[in-house]
């Protein structure tokens, strides 16, 4: 039998924008979500009496669900289309978010919190395969599309949200109105995607591309996976405990952490060109670059000056180089690296190791933090595992990568 889907005729490239857009839409209300918490971590410590490691470890425990989702994700794409379970995720996520203000302490909030991940990781898997398989001829430039979507709502979630919590005077305002916004655009998503866009198939993918392995098992993947988890303690070390360290070392009001947040954000708007930076060179040089600036920047963060527009800076500079790079290109060469026929296989992996390292990423900084202070800290998983990180890119093989 065949199915509506297969027998659609092909949309105009020029179409795709409208879903996709909506999608990307959808993404960057992930990322409000996600980025809310930490500027709020000092008045949830206040109120329950949390350690620092405990409360960096609620800040990126969502990672670990993220991580878990693959097998969740797995079984729902085989019974329902790409476009519901994505609908799936933005409503399990949503939830998450609003029932972290009921919590009664510890345990109920770091299951709500490690909820959210599950959701955040069924749309951004789902969101990944309609990319890659639509957008077949610029893979790298697709993904850097769905960072430039989670900056936005990096932009706004944070800003607002110190917003909210100056007016409200309640760290559980914002939450509460950020998870439903998150129900809100499931009808969005339902009224202008469409099949012939979410659901394209892979063999349109597979007739694009050539060369990669014909197994996870290979030299590439191996490097790109040790790569992701360092990737995952950097990225969320800083995502999940960078907010507080303005909070509780440097005295930063909510609103003005938020204000450097948003503009972090701003270069993470840089995804894009990322991404095509990723497509046209050499792996290695892509991808030791990154790291190497990772780490600088890792350092500068926690030692450099108190000043707003030094940290200001500094975060957007990381923007640029972590999220509008390293990220993107991880993605995107896990990808790569693999025949189109494993590109889901090669993005599940992406995600289960950046996102299960990134669980871990809070509770490590603010461990480290306890015992030797922020300095140490930021020196040692900032800027020493992107010195390692750095190396492990050296060791790829861009001839072994599909084009």
């Amino acid at each position: 039998m065949t199915t509506g889907v297969a027998t659609a005729s092909p949309a105009p490239r020029v179409s795709a924008a409208v879903p996709f857009g909506v999608l990307l839409a959808s993404y960057a209300i992930n990322a409000m979500d996600r980025q809310i918490f930490p500027l709020l971590a000092p008045e949830v410590r206040r109120e329950y009496g949390f350690a620092l490691e405990s409360v960096g470890f609620l800040s990126t425990v969502f990672t670990l669900g993220m991580a878990m989702a693959g097998v969740v994700t797995a079984w729902l794409l085989a019974r329902a289309s790409r476009k519901a379970v994505l609908q799936i995720g933005i409503a399990v996520f949503s939830a998450g978010t609003a029932l972290t203000v009921l919590s009664r302490g510890f345990s109920d909030m770091l299951l709500y919190r490690w909820a959210t991940g599950i959701g955040e990781a069924m749309q951004l898997t789902v969101l990944l395969a309609i990319a890659v398989n639509y957008f077949t001829t610029a893979r790298s430039a697709a993904v850097g599309a769905i960072n430039c979507a989670f900056a936005g709502g990096a932009i706004v979630g944070p800003a607002a949200g110190g917003l909210l919590l100056g007016a409200y005077g309640s760290w559980r305002v914002p939450m509460l109105v950020y998870g439903l916004v998150g129900f809100a655009v499931m009808a969005l998503v339902a009224a202008m995607v469409k099949p012939w866009f979410s659901e394209t198939p892979a063999a349109r993918s597979e007739a694009a591309g050539r060369g990669g392995a014909a197994t996870l098992r290979n030299r590439n993947t191996v490097l790109l996976t040790a790569m992701s988890v360092i990737g995952g303690l950097v990225i969320y070390g800083y995502l999940g405990m960078y907010p507080t360290f303005l909070r509780e070392a440097l005295g930063y009001a909510p609103a003005t952490a938020g204000t450097v947040m948003s503009i972090y954000a701003l270069g993470a708007l840089a995804s894009v060109g990322g991404g095509w930076v990723g497509d046209r060179f050499p792996p290695r040089l892509v991808l030791a670059g990154t790291f190497l600036g990772a780490a600088l920047l890792g350092y500068l963060l926690f030692h450099g000056s108190r000043a707003f527009v030094t940290q200001s800076s500094l975060s957007f500079a990381w923007g640029v180089v972590v999220s509008g790079s390293l990220y993107v290109n991880l993605a995107g060469y896990h990808v790569k690296a693999v025949q189109p026929g494993l590109a889901g296989g090669g993005s599940g992996l992406f995600v289960t190791t950046l996102y299960g390292a990134g669980a871990f990423a809070g509770y490590l900084m603010g461990w480290l933090a306890t015992r030797g202070g922020w300095t140490s800290a930021g020196a040692v998983q900032m800027s020493l595992l992107s010195l390692v990180g750095a190396a492990l890119a050296l060791g790829l093989q861009s001839d072994r990568m599909s084009r």
